[in-house]
């Protein structure tokens, strides 16, 4: 299913003509520029290759920029497919803008989380804390995790810390509450994974709330 890459720009909010506010992210959505064409005949699948981000060439290598080239497309920082299910209607180096989506779509949106580092259970886990009485010497640390003398180890699974957050994440049925095609913006209700700047790719909702 054809979606859309973009960039998180930050968070606002927004109010309709009856005053109710809403919050939104404000993601900079495209342009995409279709950079290779794949069919089920050839390939063995059918997906359309699409790029976004200005990049400088002497980051790229040769055969990068000549992949770019060849589809009449400038040097870009994000390359990613979509699966779709006829390809034949799209043509290589078309150009896809924001107002691809529509207000009121429901869209999926997958991007990287914060890295928080190296995290204790407390955060990471959100457990509880030992007591803080005179004479505990129990805090923040974890508690027991093992079994007895069988099987004398910690089962597979455990929570405990380490590192935290960096990881793939998708929201999924966050509403489009408007489109800026000529800015290239959209303004989608609630929060989308990742830090301001972070890259992000958007597709129609799998599950519609609604």
């Amino acid at each position: 299913m054809l979606g859309l890459l973009g960039r998180k720009i930050g968070m606002t909010q927004v109010f309709d003509e009856g005053g109710i506010q809403t919050v939104v992210t404000v993601v900079e959505a495209g342009p995409i520029y279709v950079t290779q064409i794949k069919t089920k005949d050839r390939d063995g699948y059918n997906a359309l290759q699409v790029a976004f981000g200005e990049e400088k060439k002497q980051r790229l290598n040769k055969p990068e920029l000549g992949h770019f080239e060849k589809a009449g497309v400038q040097a870009k920082k994000r390359v990613v497919e979509f699966l779709v299910d006829d390809p034949e209607k799209y043509t290589l180096g078309q150009e896809i803008k924001a107002d691809f989506f529509k207000v009121g779509q429901c869209i999926d949106v997958t991007g990287t989380s914060k890295g928080k580092g190296t995290a204790g259970i407390i955060k990471r886990h959100n457990e509880a804390r030992g007591p803080v009485s005179h004479g505990s010497k129990f805090h923040r640390t974890p508690g027991s995790r093992g079994a007895s003398s069988t099987p004398a180890r910690v089962a597979k699974g455990q929570r405990g810390p380490g590192r935290m957050g960096y990881e793939k994440v998708t929201v999924q049925n966050l509403e489009i509450v408007r489109v800026d095609a000529d800015r290239d913006l959209i303004l989608v209700k609630g929060a989308v994974p990742g830090p301001r700047k972070g890259f992000i790719s958007m597709k129609p909702s799998v599950k519609v709330s609604k």
